[in-house]
């Protein structure tokens, strides 16, 4: 099949890296093109990343020659070429908004990763397993923005893929409230331990608005669609902490629900909830879809963070520590990897929907 031609906007730091190497080969999107900011443009890509190079893979060769472009000043240029782009970006979020609008006008679908227009009511923010339906509202942004082909769609929070998925399936039973507390990775904060010192043998309880992401970006992913714009959930209410800890990759989180009162399943009822879970990016077998989404451990020390945050290439989430407790009704411990399936990974699974259900076409 002839594949989509791809361009990253914000190709350079750490998430536009996932970006670059998760393109590497993929069986429907070739890497077509890289913009920076203004000190990177015109340089070659292992140029501008070179002393900088974040993750533990290596660069893609394909990649290293790509001369980068101005992701501002050439944004005419580089909508041409692509068929869609992701978004990786670090400016401000009243410039992300302008950023990303200017490449949806110049018809450029772009699948952000930035937060920027999470809480933009006709931008669907969408999980594939979860609220794939939530797409429907593109057709109402298009509308405001005056364009055929262009539009944004965004990720949520990285932390919110340790969490919510495992939630989501249990919503029938009448679940009221969950109290979560997650241990996130530094590359959260785009860092590595050589880069962040500080990090090490250390625990900071404090990641600046991630508490407020945490509690409101899921009842967007449980919302709906009403009158062109998506109406966000009036529950569960969720309650947060988030610590950043001295782990490279991989989100935890501790959580704990209460169900109404006489709706509460059985444990075994809930696992097998976890281990049924599907959604259209299994139905549709898109080509980064997990095979299984949630896996559930048996084991009272799983899962673990360098064990398990890589299980299905990143893209699953790890599940244990079902047990009853003594003032909600049950807690358990999930874990996802914030790179893959929390930011570039499930960006690129998005895309993936989008392009198995239309909304992005080939030039």
């Amino acid at each position: 099949m002839k594949r989509y031609q791809v361009g990253i906007i914000g190709g350079t730091g750490m998430v536009g890296q996932r970006f670059v190497t998760l393109l590497e080969n993929h069986p429907w999107f070739q890497l077509t093109a890289i913009a920076a900011s203004a000190r990177s443009a015109g340089k070659s890509y292992w140029e501008a990343v070179c002393d900088r190079w974040a993750l533990d893979i290596p660069c893609p060769e394909a990649a290293k020659s790509l001369t980068v472009l101005d992701a501002e000043a050439d944004a005419v240029k580089l909508a041409g070429m692509v068929d869609f782009c992701f978004c990786a970006v670090d400016m401000p979020k009243d410039a992300i908004r302008a950023l990303e609008e200017t490449y949806a006008k110049l018809e450029c679908p772009i699948v952000s990763n930035n937060s920027a227009h999470r809480w933009t009511e006709d931008v669907p923010m969408v999980v594939p397993e979860i609220n794939a339906e939530h797409l429907a509202v593109i057709e109402a942004q298009r509308k405001r923005l005056g364009t055929k082909r262009g539009f944004i769609a965004v990720k949520s929070n990285c932390s919110l893929q340790s969490y919510v998925p495992a939630l989501h399936p249990l919503m029938k039973y009448g679940l009221e409230r969950a109290l979560v507390c997650t241990y996130q990775a530094i590359s959260g904060a785009g860092k590595t331990f050589q880069r962040w010192p500080e990090m090490v043998d250390n625990c900071i309880p404090y990641i600046g608005g991630e508490e407020e992401k945490s509690e409101q970006e899921p009842l967007k992913l449980w919302g709906r669609v009403e009158n062109g714009r998506i109406v966000k959930a009036e529950g569960p209410a969720i309650t947060a902490q988030c610590f950043r800890v001295a782990c490279q990759d991989g989100h935890m989180a501790a959580v704990f629900m209460k169900f109404k009162d006489g709706c509460k399943p059985s444990m075994e009822q809930i696992k097998a909830d976890w281990a049924a879970f599907r959604g259209p990016a299994q139905e549709l077998q898109l080509p980064s879809a997990p095979k299984q989404f949630l896996h559930y451990f048996e084991e009272p020390d799983r899962p673990q963070t360098r064990l398990d945050r890589m299980l299905e290439r990143g893209m699953a989430v790890s599940l244990g520590r079902l047990r009853e407790d003594t003032q909600y009704d049950y807690k358990f411990v999930g874990l996802s990897h914030n790179t893959l399936r929390g930011a570039a990974g499930g960006a690129v699974l998005l895309a993936e929907l989008l392009c198995a259900n239309g909304y992005i076409q080939q030039m």
